[in-house]
Order: structure tokens, then sequence, then C-alpha cells
């Protein structure tokens, strides 16, 4: 018998010393479980530990987060309830981004839509299996248009150039995911990174600054992510966001602790504007967020 997976998450994260604005988000988090109510999908590239929302939701009362973006995660496939019982237990202040099939019917966007979600995500990964064409998806993203919508990816840092080109020609705004999972060991001039960056000149484009345990090739608190993060914040400050990544699921390293994740923010977006930007102000423009049921 096959030995249970070990939870993938800090058992005890540290208290951050930055305090963060109110109504800051978390603009990438999952939840995975109880399996015993939400079955893993039969084909997946992964199998976590439970992460249920209740664990989530502690651990932003502990980081000073009210609001968040729970993104649907491959390993729950195309059946998105999970995340949608995260969203609806918080009000309105938590909102989806999920995962659909290209062909997906009309129907079922809109009514996703009227359970709190406001994207679709896309991976371009080949740990987690193939991908559609992307063609296929930009023939979704028109059909997203309508619903206010966007399209999230993640993908290797080399087809940064490729697949962005391409979506250049999306209907809706794009955000690149984890910094374009770009190798921070390689400096801040390699190719990857200068392809990302080119990319963000196009308004379409948004970017998440999160992911420093996945990018970073050193050890807590991964300083070598910083100069990357913090351009990100200087040049695109209006359209660049930032989450945990809890539960720091596939990483080769020890669980990372959240309230580091939160005290880099001093580092990667050093004034008070810009972390209200980064953590308040960009996340409630792309996904609107109720304000009246927000609680502080």
């Amino acid at each position: 018998m096959l030995a249970e997976p070990q939870p993938s998450f800090h058992p005890a994260p540290s208290r951050p010393r930055l305090r963060l604005p109110d109504g800051a988000c978390d603009a990438h988090a999952h939840v995975f479980g109880p399996r015993t109510r939400f079955p893993f999908a039969k084909r997946r590239a992964f199998t976590p530990a439970d992460a249920p929302k209740e664990k989530l939701f502690a651990l932003h009362a502990r980081l000073g987060i009210q609001r968040c973006v729970v993104v649907q995660a491959v390993c729950h496939g195309f059946d998105n309830f999970v995340t949608t019982e995260a969203i609806a237990a918080r009000g309105g202040a938590y909102c989806g981004v999920a995962i659909v099939p290209v062909g997906v019917e009309t129907t079922e966007l809109r009514r996703l839509d009227a359970l709190g979600f406001c994207g679709v995500r896309f991976n371009f990964l080949r740990n987690l299996g193939p991908a559609p064409g992307i063609d296929r998806v930009l023939a979704l993203a028109g059909r997203l248009a309508g619903l206010g919508w966007h399209l999230e990816v993640q993908m290797e840092p080399e087809r940064i150039g490729e697949l962005g080109s391409r979506l250049k020609h999306s209907p809706v705004p794009v955000v690149i995911g984890h910094m374009g999972r770009i190798d921070a060991s390689r400096g801040i001039d390699q190719p990857d990174f200068r392809a990302l960056l080119a990319l963000m000149r196009d308004q379409r484009f948004w970017v998440k600054v999160s992911g420093a345990e996945r990018v970073s090739r050193r050890e807590a608190p991964w300083p070598d992510t910083i100069p990357f993060a913090r351009k990100l914040v200087a040049e695109f400050g209006g359209r660049v966001l930032w989450g945990t990544d809890w539960p720091h699921v596939n990483l080769a390293g020890p669980p990372p602790d959240d309230g580091q994740l939160v005290d880099l923010l001093g580092e990667i977006a050093p004034s008070a504007a810009e972390r209200h930007a980064l953590l308040v102000d960009n996340p409630q423009r792309l996904y609107r967020f109720i304000e009246a049921r927000v609680t502080h």
C-alpha cells in the first residue's frame, strides 16, 4: 500500500513582522480535499495531502489577509466544487479561478460566474500533463470577454516568448503566474526574464510576483528572487499581484514559512504605496471583490 502523502504546508507559520494594509489579498492559493468529500480526479499529475479551506482561513487570519483568490488545482480536475465551497464560505471576500475544458459550455461559465469565479487557468508545464492548443485557449478567451473574466497561465520560462506572442491576441487580460517561473540563479539579465519584461509592456498582461520559493535556488528567505520581483513591481506597479501559493505542493525542499513570504514583501515592494497597489488596489481592479460583503 502506498504511503499517505505528507502535508506540504508549514505546520506552524510565523506571525509576520510586516503589517499588511487593510483589505490585503492573497491572489494565489489552493485548497485540496478533504478527499472524503472532494475526491481527486482519476487522471492526475500528483496526489496532495488534504489542505482544506479551514486551514487556509486560519493561515490568512494569522498573516493579516482578508481577501483571497482560490485557484482550482489540476488534481481536482474540472470539478470546481472544492473551490466553490471555499468561496461561498467567505461571503464575497474570496473569488475563484476555475479549470475548465476549452470546449466548456457557455452556460457552465455563467454558472461559475454566479458562484464567484472570474477567470480560467491553463498550465503549460510538462510535469502537469498535456496542455490544450493555444488556438483553442484563445477561442475560449473570446467567450470569457463577455463575462469580464481573465486568463491565467503558467509555463516553462523558455516558452514565455513563444506563448506570449500568441497570448497578445487575447481579448481578455492575461495573468502570468509565479514570475514566469524564471530560474533566479541565472540572474536578472537572462533571456527568459527579458522576455517577461517585454511581454509586460503590453497592457493586457499582469504578473504574480509569487512563488519565491519556486524560482529561488537558495534557502529561505530566498534573497535571489528579490531583484526580479522588485523590478516587476517598480516597472509595472499597476499590474502586479502577489499570493502565498499555499499549500506549496510539488516543492523539492521543506515547506516555506508563510510568515517569511509575507515579510519578503517589504523587500520586493519597499514603499507603503507599492504594497497597497500590489495587495489591495490591483486585486480589486482585476478580481472585483464585492466590497459591501468584505469584512475587515
